[in-house]
């Protein structure tokens, strides 16, 4: 393969994490046990320093319809609502502005900039979601968005948001031409991604699946930005999803660059986070896990205990399958979307119960949720109390 940023061949292998299914399609009872897998390696390039996948599973596969919702999470739908208050306060503080969403989902973001009263506009690939955001009002097409699409919409955009996607892109160039087209000279691109130091720092690993090709730090997503003629002026490190980074972007030499993007950037050549050195201890860390937690829940189930897993993430799968978890340590995935009724974890098989349908609680609760702890810790506080053991496999530093 070629690198999906610079288009070096100089890759090399850093994380193994065998052969995995797609982690997003929870399975139908007829499909357990039929489902594909793929190799799921992260792989270095030596010129541009980007980690990424070496296989890509097609963008028709992952994302033409999937059972993600991003309103289902407290947390996440007050950061977007942050996310929309900054906009309007550090850019456009005066009137109605225009907001373009891309992988917009159930349309969780576009109700807080509606709530300013700007014009929105979702894409969102998935046809589920995209149905659940234009019943609720918020404006959306059912399509990948790419140069093409940008060119028939033919309007540009005060503010184009990207939350949680632009790792994602299989059309990487196409999209981010796209953005440069439907930007406004004045506009500001937001750009929220898992942000690789800290998903190493945390030990993370389920961070990486197929669904995200690429893992950037500030170095890295600065190359391909300034390979499609815009310029990263600002960013900052919130602690949503275990550590993202809100990245701001326009075109060049519209904004001024700001000090603590200076000093992020000084920070990330002095610990080395895009040296190969970086990730290679990283792999050897992640191995140590797969030691220490399958320790942990063997001895568990040898004591009678009945362990359920606390959410059904898409992440979780790529940390229940290379542990090699089934329903024997596992009973099953304790979830609140609906969408995930009655299915089926691929690769492990546990199945899907939604919260409000338990009959009664495990004695411990494996926390596959990890990214939203403190959401977490402070719900369930009275089955803690009550005895009920709650296990995170990760535990995000604090941002």
């Amino acid at each position: 393969m070629i690198c999906r940023v610079c288009d070096s061949t100089r890759l090399e292998p850093v994380l193994d994490l065998g052969r995995q299914p797609w982690c997003n399609h929870f399975l139908l009872p007829v499909e357990v046990g039929r489902e594909p897998t793929y190799p799921l390696t992260l792989v270095y390039c030596h010129d541009c320093h980007t980690t990424q996948l070496d296989y890509t599973v097609a963008k028709e596969t992952m994302f033409g319809n999937h059972t993600y919702l991003s309103g289902i999470t407290k947390s996440l739908d007050a950061h977007f609502k942050e996310i929309a208050d900054e906009a309007r306060r550090r850019f456009f503080p005066d009137g109605s502005h225009s907001v373009l969403d891309v992988g917009s989902n159930d349309g969780t973001q576009l109700k807080h900039f509606q709530r300013l009263g700007w014009d929105v506009l979702g894409v969102e690939s998935s046809r589920t979601t995209a149905e659940i955001a234009n019943k609720a009002g918020v404006p959306t097409l059912n399509e990948f968005f790419n140069q093409d699409l940008a060119h028939r919409l033919n309007r540009r955009f005060d503010v184009i948001n990207a939350a949680g996607v632009f790792f994602h892109l299989e059309e990487l160039h196409s999209v981010t031409d796209g953005i440069r087209l439907a930007l406004r000279e004045d506009g500001v691109f937001v750009v929220q991604f898992l942000y690789m130091p800290n998903i190493v720092k945390n030990g993370a690993f389920d961070q990486i699946y197929h669904e995200h090709l690429l893992y950037y730090t500030l170095q890295t997503i600065q190359t391909l930005l300034r390979r499609h003629h815009l310029e990263l002026f600002d960013a900052y490190l919130s602690p949503i999803h275990g550590g993202s980074m809100i990245a701001f972007v326009g075109h060049p030499g519209r904004h001024e660059i700001s000090a603590r993007l200076r000093d992020q950037e000084r920070n990330e050549d002095r610990e080395g986070v895009n040296q190969i050195g970086w990730y290679q201890d990283f792999a050897v860390r992640v191995a140590e896990m797969k030691v220490e937690n399958l320790a942990y829940l063997n001895s568990a189930v040898e004591a009678g205990k009945r362990v359920f897993g606390l959410g059904a993430p898409v992440k979780g799968n790529t940390l229940l399958n290379y542990f090699g978890v089934t329903t024997r340590e596992i009973q099953c995935l304790v979830e609140r979307n609906v969408l995930r009724r009655g299915l089926f974890a691929p690769g492990s098989h546990i199945p899907v119960v939604i919260e409000d349908e338990l009959p009664e609680p495990p004695d411990i609760y494996y926390v596959l949720a990890w990214n939203f702890r403190r959401e977490i810790l402070e719900r369930y506080r009275p089955l803690m109390d009550a005895g009920v053991e709650l296990y995170f496999p990760v535990i995000p530093q604090e941002t």
